[in-house]
């Protein structure tokens, strides 16, 4: 089939280069995000989708708008079969209702959970041992489309959203090849999405970041995993912002009592643990303002911090 490819982050490159290397499909587009400002110096970035299609020599398209006309006239001058998209924007019905066969959409769920932006985060953040991937046709809704092809996928203990989505979107690339071939030959039968078992997904907003040691310890480690490697939970020392990559739970009557926040251990040995509503959690590996990522053991070497102090919050 004549595939329009949808996509932006790195999530949808090996869709992209699987679809084009491993199947009989032919990418005659790329679609992606318009080049952004990115790291300290603010460099105009391309998309990795983008630079994917750049190195394959791909023709690609950055609409500005997708209700913009021009971008729906060279959509159809390319007369696409089916568009495949992964990680994009939400498309409008005038777009997607142009290629015979739709729009497919790779999700990082088991639709009709989490329904959204960020379906990895959120499986991590709520404690799921299990999520999975699903591939859909776009309809007007938000992910509310006919169900394809799903695939269950574990989520192994002390994963982080970074790790399980490079998991995801190899296992996702291939689901997708197998619903183009089984869309083409005729043996695809999409169902419904049923509504009684729906949750969502949202978009993570910098209010969600700071870690409050009022909650359970393994709650607070679910959020560390959940938001690293972005955009990061972090917690608040003497004004300085500590990010936090990894962490676990420590049990037992050493975590008990005193106030949530409480540094219960700041040791080079032991290393660093706080003290959360039930239990305490084991800071591994953060970053301070304007250093690069360290375990928590040369953080402690290089910042006096000392058990009994109370980390500050916001909230």
């Amino acid at each position: 089939m004549r595939v329009v490819f949808m996509g932006t982050p790195e999530f949808a490159v090996p869709s992209l280069t699987l679809i084009e290397k491993s199947s009989k499909h032919n990418i005659i587009s790329v679609v992606t995000s318009a080049d952004k400002p990115q790291g300290r110096g603010r460099r105009i970035t391309p998309s990795p989708v983008k630079s994917c299609a750049l190195l394959s020599g791909h023709s690609f398209l950055q609409p500005k708008s997708l209700k913009d006309p021009h971008f729906y006239q060279k959509i159809q001058f390319l007369k696409p079969d089916v568009f495949v998209v992964v990680a994009f924007r939400i498309l409008p019905e005038e777009l997607f209702s142009i290629p015979e066969y739709g729009a497919i959409n790779l999700h990082a769920s088991l639709l009709p959970q989490y329904r959204g932006a960020a379906p990895i985060q959120w499986a991590i953040m709520n404690g799921e041992r299990k999520t999975g991937l699903t591939t859909f046709q776009i309809d007007s809704g938000v992910d509310t489309g006919r169900i394809m092809l799903q695939e269950e996928i574990d989520i192994k203990p002390g994963e982080t959203a970074g790790d399980l989505s490079l998991r995801m979107a190899d296992s996702g690339a291939r689901l997708l090849i197998k619903t183009l071939d089984k869309l083409e030959d005729g043996t695809l039968v999409p169902v419904d999405q049923s509504t009684g078992v729906s949750s969502k997904a949202p978009k993570i907003t910098p209010d969600m970041l700071e870690i409050d040691w009022n909650f359970p310890a393994s709650a607070i480690v679910n959020k560390i995993l959940g938001l690293s490697p972005e955009p990061t939970a972090y917690f608040l020392y003497k004004e300085m912002r500590i990010k936090v990559f990894k962490a676990k739970e420590i049990f037992g009557s050493g975590s008990e009592g005193k106030f949530p926040g409480t540094i219960a251990c700041a040791d080079t040995d032991e290393g660093l643990i706080i003290r959360a509503k039930n239990n305490a959690v084991q800071i591994l590996e953060v970053q301070r303002e304007g250093k690069n990522r360290m375990s928590a053991e040369d953080l402690l070497r290089g910042l006096d911090i000392n058990a009994g102090e109370v980390i500050q919050q916001n909230k």
